[in-house]
C-alpha cells in the first residue's frame, strides 16, 4: 500500500487522459470520440465511443477536481444527447440504453440538467421501441434485453427493467445442470460468460429479481448460473468454464479466457451479485474465491504464447482482471499483490509521446500485429484510466466506488 503505487497509477492516468481529451473531436459545440484516431466517424456508444469516454472523465473529474475532465464530460455529453433519437440500436453497451447510463452519470455527478433530460427522453425512446416482447431478438447483455434490463435499473426506471426480463423464464432452455439460452434467436452456440453468455442473464435477472421482490427472477438465476457452473474444468478448487458449447468455430477463438467478456474475471462479478442477493448459501463467495484463485494462477498477465493475453483493455485484458482485483481489495483485502502485477503490465506497455499515454492492444494473426490505440471502455484508454484511479485510491484508503458504477459490475461494498 505504497505512495509509489499510487502515484504511478495516478502518474499513467493522467497522461493516458491528456491523449484522450486530445483524441476528442468538436462536433457543433460539443465533444465525440472514434473508436481509434484514424476511425472517421464518431460514435456515441457506452462500450467503444463517446458514453464510455464520459464514464471515465466523471472519475477523473472526481479523482483529481480537475474541471477540465467535467467540461469535457458535459460537452461530451451534449453530443450524445444529440445523438439519442437518431440511433437506431437499443443495447447497454451498443446503444441507446447505455447512452441513458452515460448521460445520468453526468447528470448525477455534475448536476447537469441537460444531460438528465436527455437520459429521460433516451429512456422514453427506449420504452416507445418495446415490442410486447423486447427490443431486439438478442438475449444477452452487451446488444440484448439482458443489458437493457440492467441499464434501465440504473437509471430508476424498475418498470422497464421489469419488462425487459418479462420474457426469459419462458425462453430458458432445460440442461443437465440448470438452464441457458441462446444468444439469438435461431444462433448456436451457447456461451456461457457475461458478455453474451448466459452469466450477463444471470446477471440481470438477479438484480431486476432484488429489486422488484421478485424471488422467481432470483430462483430462475441461480440456475442459470448452475447450469454454467456444471461445466466447470478448474477441479474443485478453481472456476474456468469453456468459451461456448459447443465450441464457436472462429481463428480468433480459444477454448478458455480469464477476461471480463468470455472469462473467469467476469464470472466472479456475477457470483459477486449473487453472494449479495442470496447472502445466507455459502455456495457463492465459494465461487468467488475459486475464480479469484484460478485467475491468480493463470499465467496472465504475462503473454506466454502466440494470441495469449493479448489485450489491455477493460473488456477482455487485463483493465478487467484489474477491476476485479480491486473488489477484492476492497471486500476481501488480499487483491493488492496481483493487482500490482496488472497495474506494473499496464505501465510496461504503455506507449507515452508528446500526446499523452496510450496503449495499443495485439491480434498476432495479422500483419503488423499491433492495433491502432484507441479511446473508449472496452478495448481502450477510457477502460484503462477507471481501473488505474480506481486501483490508485484503493491503494491510498480512499473510496473504492467509481464516479459512475457500471450496471454490469456490482458497486464494492
Amino acid at each position: 500500500m505504497t505512495t509509489s503505487a499510487t502515484d504511478n497509477a495516478e502518474s499513467l492516468a493522467v497522461g493516458a487522459l491528456d491523449w484522450l481529451l486530445k483524441a476528442a473531436r468538436d462536433v457543433d459545440g460539443g465533444l465525440a470520440w472514434p473508436d481509434t484516431l484514424t476511425a472517421e466517424q464518431t460514435t456515441p456508444i457506452l462500450y467503444n465511443g463517446t458514453s464510455g469516454v464520459l464514464t471515465a472523465l466523471l472519475d477523473a473529474w472526481s479523482h483529481f477536481a480537475d474541471d477540465r475532465y467535467a467540461d469535457a464530460a458535459v460537452r461530451g455529453a451534449r453530443s450524445v444527447a444529440d445523438a439519442v433519437d437518431g440511433w437506431g440500436h437499443s443495447g447497454l453497451h451498443t446503444g441507446v440504453a447505455g447512452m441513458a447510463v452515460a448521460l445520468r452519470g453526468v447528470h448525477r455527478v455534475l448536476g447537469d440538467t441537460e444531460a438528465g433530460a436527455a437520459a429521460d427522453r433516451a429512456l422514453d425512446l427506449l420504452r416507445s421501441r418495446y415490442d410486447g416482447a423486447g427490443w431486439n431478438d438478442c438475449f444477452e447483455l452487451i446488444a440484448g434485453n439482458a443489458g437493457i434490463a440492467l441499464a434501465a435499473l440504473e437509471c430508476g426506471d424498475l418498470d422497464l427493467a421489469g419488462l425487459a426480463v418479462d420474457r426469459y423464464p419462458a425462453t430458458a432452455e432445460t440442461t443437465a445442470g440448470g438452464v441457458q439460452w441462446e444468444i439469438r434467436t435461431g444462433v448456436a452456440p451457447r456461451m456461457h460468460h457475461m458478455s453474451h453468455g448466459t452469466l450477463g442473464i444471470v446477471y440481470a435477472l438477479a438484480a431486476v429479481g432484488r429489486a422488484a421482490d421478485r424471488p422467481d427472477l432470483v430462483e430462475l438465476a441461480s440456475a442459470g448460473a448452475a447450469d454454467v457452473i456444471s461445466r466447470n474444468e478448474a477441479g474443485p478448487d478453481g472456476f474456468l468454464v469453456a468459451h461456448s458449447d459447443p465450441q464457436q468455430q472462429h481463428e480468433k477463438i480459444e477454448r478458455h479466457s480469464y477476461g471480463w467478456c468470455h472469462g473467469t474475471a467476469g464470472d466472479a462479478q456475477a457470483f459477486r451479485l449473487l453472494s449479495r442477493i442470496l447472502p445466507d448459501d455459502p455456495t457463492w463467495p465459494a465461487l468467488v474465491d475459486r475464480c479469484w484463485h484460478t485467475l491468480v494462477n493463470s499465467g496472465i498477465p504475462q503473454r506466454t504464447r502466440p494470441g495469449f493475453w493479448d489485450n489491455n483493455g477493460r473488456c477482455c485484458g487485463t483493465a478487467g482482471v484489474l477491476a476485479l482485483a480491486c473488489d477484492r481489495q476492497a471486500e476481501c483485502g488480499d487483491g493488492h499483490a496481483f493487482a500490482r502485477v496488472l497495474v506494473a503490465d499496464l505501465a510496461a506497455r504503455a506507449r507515452t509521446d508528446a500526446d499523452g499515454t496510450c496503449w495499443s492492444n495485439a491480434e498476432h494473426r495479422e500483419t503488423p500485429s499491433d492495433l491502432a490505440p484507441a479511446t473508449g471502455w472496452a478495448m481502450g484508454n477510457a477502460g484503462i484510466i477507471r481501473e488505474l484511479l480506481r486501483y490508485a485510491r484503493t491503494t491510498s484508503g480512499r473510496d473504492p466506488r467509481y464516479a459512475v458504477p457500471f450496471p454490469d459490475q456490482p458497486p464494492t461494498a
